[in-house]
């Protein structure tokens, strides 16, 4: 997983260097700190999937070229098998699975995302990004704090959010939990 890590990291810094962006105004366009933005180019922190789609957004690209080094080829459609999607660990807390990583030009990116219990007391570290974000669980209970308010969700519960807020998950009930995100 380290070697995935530092794979993208190198091609989300050689094509904002492209692109003639600086590492800061980079940073100032994600609404991060600039040593923070720099620590994920240099692979020392996993880049969140949120801050990589801002990222694919500031560089004109598909989120696929960061993820697999290569360009979309699906123009009318694209299938992903039940858990055949690229698998992107972007987040201790949140394992996700891309499910349109074929298809060009992308105005939404689809993942599911699985989430473990973490122990009661927990705090549930938040992030934001530009955009929108819809949840939909599949399975299990998530909590979701957005904005200072705390929302559970059940199986098949939906939200829909402007994900500039901080927000963080959390599955609940002693069971991990499982949905369809999808960020815009």
């Amino acid at each position: 997983m380290q070697e995935k890590i530092r794979e993208i990291a190198i091609r989300v810094k050689e094509l904002r260097e492209i692109s003639d962006i600086s590492a800061e105004e980079m940073a100032h366009l994600l609404n991060i700190d600039t040593e923070t933005y720099e620590s994920y180019e240099t692979g020392e922190k996993d880049i969140p999937a949120s801050i990589l789609y801002g990222i694919s957004n500031e560089l004109k690209v598909d989120m696929s070229v960061l993820l697999k080094g290569e360009n979309p080829k699906m123009h009318v459609f694209t299938v992903t098998r039940k858990d055949k999607g690229v698998g992107v660990e972007r987040r201790k807390e949140y394992k996700y699975q891309s499910l349109a990583t074929n298809f060009v030009h992308k105005k939404a990116e689809p993942f599911v995302v699985k989430v473990e219990p973490k122990p009661e007391g927990t705090e549930i570290s938040t992030n934001s990004h530009p955009g929108q974000e819809f949840d939909f669980v599949l399975e299990g209970t998530l909590k979701v704090v957005i904005h200072n308010n705390e929302i559970l969700l059940e199986e098949g519960d939906s939200i829909f959010f402007d994900s500039n807020y901080p927000h963080g998950m959390a599955a609940v009930g002693g069971k991990s939990a499982k949905f369809l995100a999808i960020i815009m």
